[in-house]
């Protein structure tokens, strides 16, 4: 296992250069992204509608952020299971999505369609919401804000402590 200090987008080369453990301290834009969102966006793209998230750019994070509260940049903000994505991820990385970030294992298809695009999925320790938050930068509502904590937020994250789990 290596460490390796990496900011978004990344190079394909080098998420082909990752092995499975590799430890990442990932800089970048991460939006966050849950069931909701996820529909959404299928939506959008079955009727041939842009996707308002830019998805080669960032990376997706399956998390729902807490509360901020007063003083600091953002509440809680820990990976959710994976695995409720799974049948919109293929479509997704059909679309550009480079890099997904969560908990859990995810279905053959979606393992199949990683490598297929040449994606990135890495995994979070989970419990250590409060630990995950010390990295954030800054944190806005990006995007459908009446989802609440469903709501797509942008979080610019340094040194994000995360581990490769499918390349």
């Amino acid at each position: 296992m290596k460490t390796y200090k990496l900011s978004l987008p990344l190079d394909p080369q080098v998420i082909h250069n990752l092995k499975r453990g590799d430890k990442i301290l990932l800089s970048g834009v991460l939006y966050t992204a849950r069931d909701q969102v996820h529909a959404r966006l299928a939506e959008l793209i079955h009727r041939g509608e842009d996707i308002p998230i830019p998805l080669s750019e960032g990376a997706l994070f399956y998390c729902g952020p807490s509360p901020t509260p007063p003083g600091k940049i953002s509440g809680a903000i820990g990976p959710t299971t994976s695995s409720r994505m799974d049948r919109f991820t293929p479509l997704l990385l059909e679309q550009g999505l480079q890099v997904m970030l969560g908990k859990g294992e995810r279905s053959p298809e979606v393992e199949s369609a990683i490598r297929k695009h040449g994606a990135l999925y890495l995994v979070c320790v989970g419990g250590i919401s409060a630990l995950l938050t010390k990295s954030a930068v800054s944190r806005e509502t990006f995007l459908w804000p009446e989802l609440g904590a469903e709501a797509v937020y942008r979080i610019v994250v340094q040194d994000f402590p995360c581990y490769v789990a499918l390349s």
